[in-house]
């Protein structure tokens, strides 16, 4: 890709998108440019050939694509300093900044940008990111290069902009619950014999494997499900107690109470 990319805020979030897009050759790294106060934390980037600077006008003069990557209470002054740089014929605005709505830049910057609001959750550290988009006013070919590009950090799927609060929920904070859950299948493991490390193992490695069915065939849970679920046998018997414990029920009732503290503090 020949298109150059600004990534303003490389917090943690913008050092792993910039990791991605280079070691996954989507960006050549002098067409990349991350900026932050303090640039002696990106040196790993810079050795990778990757454009640093704590100079986000300058990054914005380089860049077609400007990637918001700030906190949250930064983005009225980031985005304010940098109006008068912003040129519609020229930018797309991409902002991976959480809470902050399509709405709420365009307030700042005018209504004539191309504006991509994504979620990406915390395994973006490792390319292998659920992250969720939202376009405004964007052509087919902006769309479709935001697809390839955090395509290659994960997986992406484009929703409607009302529904990236759900999105937050199952897509991020849902990281959060399958680790509760594979935490969980570790103190089972260790009761019944297994050590930490190995349990943990076993686990970690299990649920990988049980998501990847799902990824790469396309099939239902409960389709999977009946493949190890065997009359009389101990997995329908583990399922059925845990079904009897509340199991399931509990964890809709977590995801919509998630989803109801998001609403409720909006």
């Amino acid at each position: 890709m020949s298109k150059k990319i600004a990534i303003i805020g490389g917090g943690n979030l913008g050092m792993a998108m910039a990791e991605g897009l280079v070691n996954s050759h989507f960006i050549k790294p002098e067409h990349l440019v991350v900026t932050k106060r303090n640039i002696s934390t990106l040196k790993s980037l810079e050795t990778k050939g990757v454009m640093v600077s704590n100079d986000n006008s300058e990054a914005v003069r380089y860049a077609e694509w400007i990637i918001l990557a700030v906190k949250p209470f930064q983005i009225k002054e980031v985005l304010t300093s940098l109006q008068p740089l912003l040129d519609p014929q020229k930018h797309v605005l991409v902002s991976v900044v959480t809470g902050v709505w399509i709405k709420d830049i365009q307030k700042i910057v005018g209504d004539r940008f191309a504006v991509f609001r994504a979620m990406p959750n915390t395994a973006i550290a490792i390319q292998q990111s659920m992250t969720c988009i939202c376009a405004h006013q964007a052509s087919e070919e902006q769309i479709q290069y935001v697809s390839a590009l955090f395509d290659q950090l994960g997986r992406s799927v484009f929703i409607e902009e009302k529904l990236m609060d759900a999105a937050t929920v199952l897509g991020a904070c849902g990281t959060a619950y399958a680790m509760r859950y594979i935490r969980a299948n570790i103190q089972g493991g260790i009761e019944i014999g297994f050590s930490a490390a190995t349990a943990s193992l076993i686990a970690a490695q299990t649920v990988k494997g049980a998501a990847e069915l799902l990824l790469q065939k396309n099939t239902h849970p409960e389709q999977e499900i009946d493949k190890v679920t065997t009359p009389k046998g101990c997995t329908i018997a583990g399922l059925n107690e845990m079904e009897h414990q509340g199991f399931s029920s509990s964890l809709i009732k977590g995801i919509v109470t998630s989803y109801r503290k998001i609403i409720d503090d909006m």
